[in-house]
């Protein structure tokens, strides 16, 4: 009349359940680390992109006699990361350093000659 209840887990059913929880999370994390820095990349660029327009418009409208805009850099990897080639549509502009984690990138224009500076700070 004593009858043994069977139901749930064994602990060596538990240990392994969790063994590949932890083999799975271990994989994950770098991946999603460096998603996360291409998305800070690419916000970057995209905010650089549009400091260079902003000073394109204002040389083209004349309305300032030398726009600066400055952009925060989010990212926290020197340069931009090898894989994603990040390119600024800006062929003409002047660029100078290279993206530093934490730095700014300073978007100049010179009304008399039309030229534009990214300069990377350091």
């Amino acid at each position: 009349m004593n009858k043994m209840n069977n139901k749930g887990f064994t602990l060596m059913e538990v240990l392994i359940v969790v063994a590949i929880i932890a083999v799975l999370v271990a994989i994950a994390i770098p991946v999603m680390t460096n998603q996360l820095e291409k998305a800070r990349e690419a916000t970057d660029a995209a905010n650089i992109r549009s400091a260079y327009a902003e000073v394109s418009v204002e040389i083209l409208l004349g309305n300032e006699a030398a726009p600066v805009r400055e952009v925060d850099l989010k990212q926290k990897v020197a340069g931009w990361s090898a894989g994603s080639e990040i390119e600024l549509p800006v062929p003409e502009a002047k660029i100078t350093g290279t993206p530093k984690p934490g730095k700014k990138c300073i978007v100049t224009g010179d009304s008399a000659t039309g030229e534009i500076t990214l300069e990377y700070t350091e």
